[in-house]
């Protein structure tokens, strides 16, 4: 049975965590929002069990010992090492929640990093004082994901980019042995071959411990301009088409993540 997860902030909620100090049979005492969310609207009561994370690789089991004052005792605890061969969802803003569904389903998937990109064809705009407020709706999705997910890691989640910040993303990628993978319907590039370049880089990665990231670029509902695509191509990105058939862009950048999630192993 997998308990259900909750993410905690040492550095902010009033439950400071440090893994290095943590001890078998230890009580903790919830923060308010997820002793509301645990004991209220899951309704979990003395005896049961939950698990906390920072979102960072920490692990906690628990029972919950007292719900009236937020508290539980500490089972076991564990610290999750980071991915190596990352995953990242660089995703262009959609209207209609589009690109809200597709970075929550990339999360349980598994992407590591997911990057809002203003594109060319992007209805909505993140402009003024509206982009703090949907780059934090944005982290509420991501975390809410990562707790149904139950992953002891959360997905980063990078500033706005412009399409000419992803020309520079694709750029350093060619230095540091990264990959960008640009989908595009009218691309000639196989996905067997883009495939072959993660497995390919997956074996560095273990060979020699050094994180390297595969970015996946998903376009709006209008899609990726011509002088989009090119730009990215001349900077050094792969522009492959997915399959025959046109993916909404909500569906897009899962579906080639859970491929490439396959091809690392991570659901074996």
């Amino acid at each position: 049975m997998t308990f259900p997860l909750f993410l905690i902030d040492p550095d902010t909620d009033e439950t400071p965590v440090n893994s290095d100090e943590l001890h078998d049979g230890w009580v903790l005492t919830l923060p308010q929002t997820v002793a509301r969310h645990a004991f209220k609207s899951m309704r979990l009561v003395e005896g049961d069990r939950l698990q906390l994370s920072d979102g960072r690789g920490l692990r906690i089991l628990a029972t919950v010992h007292d719900p009236q004052n937020r508290q539980v005792r500490v089972d076991e605890f564990s610290r999750e090492p980071a991915a190596v061969t990352r995953l990242a969802l660089v995703q262009a803003l959609a209207k209609s929640g589009r690109d809200e569904q597709a970075i929550e389903t990339a999360t349980e998937i598994g992407v590591d990093r997911v990057v809002p990109w203003q594109a060319n064809r992007s209805i909505v705009q993140w402009k003024g004082g509206k982009e703090a407020k949907a780059a934090a709706k944005w982290r509420q999705v991501l975390d809410a994901a990562t707790e149904q997910s139950r992953r002891a890691w959360a997905p980063e989640l990078g500033d706005k980019v412009s399409s000419k910040q992803i020309v520079e993303m694709c750029l350093r990628a060619g230095v540091h042995g990264d990959l960008v993978v640009v989908l595009h319907q009218d691309a000639t590039d196989t996905w067997d071959g883009i495939e072959n370049k993660v497995r390919a880089m997956g074996e560095r990665c273990l060979e020699d411990g050094r994180p390297r990231t595969v970015s996946v670029v998903v376009g709006p509902e209008g899609g990726i301009s011509e002088e989009e695509v090119a730009a990215f191509v001349d900077a050094g990105a792969s522009a492959v088409v997915l399959g025959r058939n046109i993916m909404r862009t909500s569906s897009a950048g899962p579906v080639a993540l859970a491929l490439l999630a396959r091809v690392l192993g991570r659901f074996s």
